[in-house]
């Protein structure tokens, strides 16, 4: 009696056109999620930039409150502080000795006078209430951002920019809080 046994023999592993197929695809991937990393990143960057400003912002409306006292928001290059308005805009521009041009101005963590550095390559623009001009914070331009004690501020919008992505905040001038936000990224 003959058996009649089958045997399947099937290929054991992938032809070389599969591999590089699955490696294709792979690439394509991985080259859209980096894209979308890097986007992402200065999205990230920006919405912690403007969500910081706007904790300062409420902080200087309750200080200038609770102290009776006019405080400010002073942005310049790079940087965000929270101090009494009248320590803002002062130069800080040191004589020959190391002694410092307008007063020492001490930031204190947690104390009244606060601030924020931006993240490298964000730019800080500033448009007042009923202009239509952005003006740029730059090494000669500081701009004040006054809180009155009556819980009053001045309106303003600010725009956060990073690359080619950007956010503009419009500040409500009752509560300190964004009113409206705009964001593009790309």
């Amino acid at each position: 009696m003959i058996s009649a046994a089958k045997t399947n023999k099937r290929p054991q592993g992938f032809s070389l056109i599969e591999i590089v197929m699955v490696l294709a695809l792979a690439a394509i991937i991985l080259g859209g999620a980096m894209g979308l990393m890097v986007f992402a990143s200065d999205e990230h960057a920006l919405r912690n930039a403007s969500g910081s400003i706007e904790l300062l912002a409420k902080r200087a409306r309750t200080i200038s409150i609770l102290k009776q006292t006019p405080y400010a928001l002073e942005f310049r290059q790079g940087i965000v502080r929270l101090m009494p308005l009248a320590q803002a805009g002062r130069d800080e521009t040191k004589t020959l000795g190391g002694h410092t041009i307008g007063g020492e101005r001490v930031v204190q963590p947690g104390g009244q006078n606060q601030q924020f550095v931006l993240a490298p390559g964000i730019e800080v623009w500033i448009r007042r209430w009923n202009s239509a001009d952005w003006l740029p914070t730059g090494r000669q331009s500081i701009h004040i951002w006054r809180f009155d004690p009556s819980g009053l501020s001045e309106p303003i919008s600010v725009r956060l920019a990073r690359n080619k992505s950007w956010q503009e905040d419009t500040y409500h001038p009752l509560t300190a809080t964004i009113s409206d936000s705009q964001l593009e990224s790309r």
